[in-house]
């Protein structure tokens, strides 16, 4: 298993050595199985009779589970007790090794896993902050000039100098907690750990996942509260017993896992294989490029010193495509050209109904931040990644840059109707509309 990037270099760039684009974290047939003792003696023998004889059942806690994690996604996974989402963390972060598979990680990790993982209880508040941080990877001066930050944070400057064996559960996350986003990771990975918090403390920690969001930290997370998962994630993964069910729209695998966990038990199997196949059924539908699929309204705008380009809709690995599937993810690309030094440049993206109806969009930066500058002859490569949640039907896309233009924020080129594409029928008779939100149905009798 290799947890780092072979090319430092390269991983600063957010490429590999051939230039090709790496994922923060890519998870490739991971399977993990633990050999369980039904007494500490039995260990003995099997290291005495190396093999000869088997003293233990193995368990597989994880089964050729493979999915990709991209810079700046926020991905949960959830699943009923005992599905494998701590373990799978704790390869991830490199606390475990996985029997079979691979795990990449590229990016600089800080994890919150087990509670107290990683303290000594009997040292205090201060030592641990110390001892904690140099096992993140900072040194003595730099977790000094972030030390007042960490405390004031976790609000515990009045424990500090006592031992952590005497903390409460939530002083532990608060501790613990504080420390893990003091090293400003590039990757963060969190269990269920935050769970024990008080609700003022969970809100300040969410505060604060929002924010390393926006300034594009990668975060892996696990967690049983459905609502955290919808309001946070840009995906989910739903794990049964040591199994990867669903990899999607959080709606979506939210609503599989509450199929799950409310299923009967003698119809727990079958509820299974029922998400089993919807997953399939997605999976089996062709997405393809139809090259006569032309916007004829297309529209360009006078340019003011920047040009769009090849405006195309692709799959992420870079296949074009204009015929697209419900649920899988895609991504609006186009090139842009500069004719002149253009200042303070922000690119976007719109998608509409053919009736013109603007259903989203997207700037790639937000004007409360610092924007790029090109000078002339630069040629940029713009991507607007999005999960095609739109049932069948035609639709368009705009693109569009702007920047600063004789001292005033002009757009510097537009293109209306600069790409289109169709979304094919699936056999889901039950969604109606344009856009699919993951509404989830239920009728209970009322008596029985």
């Amino acid at each position: 298993m290799n947890n780092q990037p072979k090319d430092s270099a390269a991983l600063r760039a957010g490429t590999d050595a051939e230039g090709q684009d790496l994922p923060a974290i890519d998870i490739r047939g991971v399977r993990k199985v633990f050999n369980v003792y039904n007494q500490p003696l039995d260990r003995l023998k099997q290291a005495l009779l190396r093999g000869s004889r088997t003293f233990f059942t193995p368990f597989v806690a994880l089964d050729n589970v493979s999915f990709r994690v991209g810079r700046g996604e926020t991905v949960g996974i959830i699943g009923r007790n005992g599905s494998g989402k701590s373990t799978l963390l704790q390869i991830v972060a490199g606390l475990l090794t996985a029997t079979e598979g691979d795990v990449a990680v590229n990016g600089r990790v800080s994890a919150l896993l087990e509670l107290g993982a990683g303290f000594n209880p009997a040292a205090s508040g201060r030592e641990n902050v110390y001892m904690n941080g140099a096992i993140l990877g900072l040194s003595k001066e730099e977790i000094d000039g972030k030390f007042d930050e960490i405390v004031a944070f976790s609000g515990l400057s009045d424990f500090l100098d006592r031992p952590v064996e005497t903390y409460s559960s939530g002083m532990y996350v608060r501790l613990a907690f504080a420390v893990a986003i003091s090293v400003d990771p590039e990757i963060f990975i969190v269990d269920e750990a935050l769970a024990v918090g008080d609700e003022g403390f969970q809100r300040k920690c969410f505060a604060r996942i929002e924010e390393m969001r926006r300034r594009g930290t990668t975060i892996l997370f696990v967690s049983h509260a459905a609502g955290m998962i919808t309001q946070l994630c840009d995906r989910a993964v739903l794990l049964d017993r040591g199994e990867m069910l669903m990899d999607g729209d959080p709606k979506t695998v939210i609503s599989s896992y509450h199929k799950l966990t409310h299923a009967p038990a003698a119809q727990f199997d079958s509820v299974r294989d029922e998400i089993r196949r919807e997953v399939a059924g997605r999976q089996d539908a062709s997405e393809s490029h139809d090259a006569g699929l032309v916007p004829e309204s297309r529209t360009a705008y006078v340019s003011l010193g920047a040009e769009i380009s090849e405006a195309r809709v692709e799959t992420l690995d870079g296949t074009p495509v204009n015929l697209l599937v419900r649920g899988r993810h895609y991504a609006f690309r186009y090139k842009v050209r500069f004719a002149e030094d253009c200042a303070q440049v922000m690119c976007a993206m719109m998608i509409k109904t053919i009736q013109g109806v603007l259903l989203a969009g997207r700037t790639t930066d937000s004007l409360r931040r610092g924007l790029a500058d090109y000078r002339a002859g630069e040629e940029i490569d713009v991507s607007f990644e999005f999960e095609c949640s739109l049932t069948a039907g035609t639709y368009f896309l705009n693109a569009g840059v702007n920047g600063l233009y004789e001292n005033e924020r002009k757009s510097l080129h537009r293109i209306m109707d600069a790409a289109m594409f169709k979304v094919l029928p699936d056999d889901d008779d039950t969604i109606t509309g344009i856009v699919a939100l993951g509404i989830v149905p239920s009728i209970s009798r009322q008596g029985a």
